[in-house]
């Protein structure tokens, strides 16, 4: 079949489809137009599954889909399916349970063959064009998938048939929970896992690649509130102290790519995704309050800025992700030589940005250098005789030049989507940096972006969509894009009183709950986990629970979290009950390997301990009321509710359990600390909140006892 001059994907959003609407592949979106031509037709599927920063699917697209001779083979066998992973996480993880079960191992491009009726039979990742060492080439499996489906239909039905119970079974499987889990227990496990696969010379857990160990690093944090062990808080520092100084943190710019390829942290895959860096910052942001190393401040910073300035829509939207790819080389974009440096700055600032950035002849990564900081600027300048400080300024002007000079280079591409989930994960951390830094900027950039979710990404039922791009939302939101937005909008609600605002903070807190009662209406499974997909969503091969954290924490866990915080702040204690029972349903899995569920762990351990309330009254921008929440920031509480209001909103919201009765004392803002809404008379004084702060963390935890010889 030659080419199509009207695309079908011509007419999406996503522009990882959009990237491939010109291949001489006839290329179908997911849906019933293609899904009853192989019915019709009673031809396979061939779906490929990708997202646009994949290096690798764009290498395979390049290979193969732009191949006139293999798009024939693909035209004339298969009906062919492109799916975007982003805008269907459900589809992906269907087929990568396929894919992982065939083949061993999973990743994408995703390539997976499918009867009429959806179920697949032969699965893999990356194909080459031609066959080559191990790896069969493309063109000779499209050739020999044919055969088979002519010559061995019944046999290729019944292995679809056998593997689709399979994934069916092993769904069920993973739940099944007890009335009760042991939490330090199982805490205490994770952490044994953890250090048994610590690399204690790199940091960051197994060998590579490596990615961002988010989750696992919050967990860490906090067993070591809880333990004091000293070992806990060292894996967190060393990989964060890795991970910030190694070339998967764009040293120019800010953010973190998506991961290392080498145990080092040195050589990422370029591409930087939203999700990541949200994720990533509010472990800095801990990590700052633990230690008070202003480092990590300066990493959160950092990567906040980079996604004010360059991944946030004029409309308030945050985008997707950035490629890997530039001028079709991967990481082209990032790296230099001294060369190039030595023509962009006199040869004393160029001397200072080689010496401490790693910019060497040889180079660090196929000729060229990956920005990276191997060495302190103490020791830096100590070897070209300057004074610290004195490098340290002139440090930041090379810095400043040599960022605006690559900024002229040929950027990555941009995936400009807009995803409901991850935008709740990035106004999280832009709320959270708000209130821990102290900066109106970041939360006047998370007010934005959540007025366009509850806007652009609002269904006319009340429910959410997926996604948007180019002023148009569709497809049906998530167990995840409920969860994540609700838990966004609550650590909005709990910084936001103390910046002047046109919003009224109470109404993120009035749309979280909403969310929340949506999410239980349409995501609720009998045994109390949730379903990824609402009652009513498309049925698939099987409707996927699962629990464990991946890239993305377990929305399952996030969804128990966003109703245990909403039952503290609004005094709904059965919510924190379902809760619980969403997560142990969960139990056997848990079990098995307690380090995946660091989230859901983190959600049982505050449903055992209960929250520490804090009530903040003052109008905002109050330097006092600035003195005691700047106070108030430094002492680490994973499990506090915050709240931050004027005294006519405390007046107003007194219904809400947790305001009533907070006022400002002596006409003096004033910061309330409570359990169980019962309070210790009120602070004014800044230099009484850190000592008021400990006690109170101290009174609402267990000791967790995690002997090493046992874990």
């Amino acid at each position: 079949m030659s080419r199509q001059r009207d695309s079908r994907l011509a007419r999406e959003t996503s522009p990882y489809l959009l990237q491939h609407a010109d291949n001489p592949v006839d290329w179908y979106p997911w849906g019933e137009e293609a899904l009853a031509r192989a019915r019709r037709e009673d031809r396979p599927i061939l779906l490929s599954i990708g997202y646009s920063a994949c290096h690798w699917c764009h290498v395979m697209a390049h290979e193969c889909f732009e191949d006139e001779a293999i798009a024939a083979q693909m035209n004339e066998g298969f009906v062919c399916i492109k799916v975007d992973r982003e805008e269907r996480p459900d589809l992906d993880e269907v087929y990568m349970g396929a894919t992982v079960a065939l083949s061993g191992s999973g990743g994408w491009p995703m390539t997976v063959f499918l009867t009429p009726d959806r179920e697949p039979f032969f699965a893999g990742t990356y194909f080459p064009p031609v066959s080559r060492g191990n790896l069969i080439g493309f063109s000779a499996l499209l050739e020999r998938i044919q055969e088979l489906w002519k010559e061995q239909r019944r046999d290729l039905t019944a292995q679809a048939g056998q593997l689709t119970g399979y994934l069916r079974a092993r769904a069920s499987a993973e739940r099944g929970g007890v009335g009760e889990v042991q939490v330090d227990e199982l805490i205490c496990r994770a952490v044994g896992e953890l250090r048994e696969s610590f690399d204690a010379v790199y940091g960051g857990f197994g060998p590579p690649p490596k990615f961002p160990p988010s989750a696992a690093l919050s967990l860490l944090l906090a067993a070591h509130r809880r333990s004091g062990d000293p070992s806990c808080l060292a894996m967190v520092t060393q990989t964060l102290d890795a991970m910030a100084a190694g070339g998967i943190y764009d040293h120019l710019a800010g953010g973190f790519a998506r991961y290392s390829t080498d145990e080092r942290w040195l050589v990422p895959h370029f591409e930087k995704m939203l999700y990541d860096n949200a994720q990533l910052v509010n472990v800095y942001l801990d990590a700052y309050v633990v230690t008070g190393d202003e480092r990590y401040a300066q990493v959160a910073r950092e990567t906040l800025d980079y996604v004010l300035r360059d991944m946030q829509a004029a409309d308030g939207g945050y985008w997707c992700s950035t490629d890997a790819d530039s001028e079709g080389e991967e990481g082209k974009y990032f790296v230099f030589s001294p060369q190039q440096v030595r023509e962009l700055l006199e040869p004393k600032l160029a001397q200072l940005f080689c010496a401490y950035y790693d910019i060497t002849p040889v180079g660090n990564w196929e000729g060229k250098s990956i920005p990276n900081t191997p060495r302190p600027l103490e020791e830096v300048a100590h070897s070209l005789g300057l004074d610290p400080a004195q490098a340290s300024l002139l440090l930041r002007q090379a810095h400043r030049r040599i960022h605006d000079a690559r900024k002229a280079r040929v950027p990555p591409l941009l995936d400009d989507k807009v995803l409901t989930s991850w935008n709740g994960l990035m106004i999280g951390a832009m709320a959270n940096g708000a209130r821990i830094l102290g900066d109106p900027a970041y939360h006047r950039s998370a007010e934005r972006a959540a007025r366009f979710a509850l806007g652009m990404l609002a269904r006319p039922d009340g429910g959410l969509f997926r996604t948007a791009r180019a002023g148009r939302a569709h497809l049906p939101a998530y167990l995840e894009d409920y969860a994540f937005l609700a838990d966004g909008l609550i650590s909005l609600y709990e910084a936001g009183g103390r910046f002047a605002s046109r919003e009224d903070p109470s109404e993120y807190l009035v749309e979280a709950k909403r969310l929340a009662e949506r999410l239980l209406e349409d995501f609720s499974g009998d045994d109390g986990a949730f379903y990824s997909t609402a009652h009513g969503h498309e049925k698939l091969l099987l409707r996927q629970r699962e629990g464990h954290d991946g890239a993305l924490p377990s929305p399952n866990a996030v969804a128990a979290r966003v109703l245990v915080r909403l039952a503290h702040l609004l005094d709904r204690r059965e919510w924190q009950t379902l809760a619980r029972a969403a997560l142990v349903a969960h139990a056997p899995a848990m079990t098995r390997v307690p380090r995946a569920f660091a989230t859901s762990l983190l959600v049982l351990e505050r449903c055992q301990e209960g929250a520490v309330e804090l009530v903040a009254v003052g109008e905002p921008g109050d330097e006092a009321l600035e003195a005691l929440l700047g106070e108030a920031s430094k002492v680490y509480l994973p499990h506090a509710a915050w709240a931050v209001v004027a005294p006519g909103a405390a007046r107003k919201d007194s219904t809400l359990s947790l305001l009533r009765g907070k006022t400002l004392v002596q006409n003096a803002p004033a910061l309330y600390v409570c359990r169980n809404y019962v309070c210790t008379a009120p602070i004014t004084d800044p230099d009484a909140v850190v000592p008021a702060l400990a006690a109170a963390s101290r009174a609402a935890s267990i000791a967790l006892d995690c002997d090493a010889s046992e874990t």
